[in-house]
């Protein structure tokens, strides 16, 4: 998937500097508000959903039953499994 939260961030942020646009006359303002008000309902549902995988990823993470670092939410900087040494004898002795 190729949306990240930080994604979502940043539509948030240009939506809200399109609300602050001073050419925009009385019937394009009444049309950035609208867009407004479903951008906030889609984020709303974006933001519950990556609310419910957290939740999940921690139960998961407190019960060491699975990976719970392919439950979270699709964001940058997310925390990479820990590099597992291999000890193995592969010379065969």
């Amino acid at each position: 998937m190729k949306n990240k939260m930080n994604d979502l961030n940043d539509h948030l942020f240009a939506q809200l500097e399109r609300l602050s646009d001073e050419n925009l006359d009385e019937k394009g303002l009444e049309r950035e508000v609208q867009r407004t008000s479903s951008i906030v309902n889609v984020s709303e549902q974006i933001i519950n959903n990556a609310q419910v995988a957290l939740n999940a990823a921690e139960l998961v993470a407190k019960h060491g039953r699975g990976n719970w670092e392919n439950m979270l939410p699709n964001v940058d900087g997310k925390p990479k499994p820990p590099v597992i040494p291999d000890f193995s004898d592969k010379g065969g002795k």
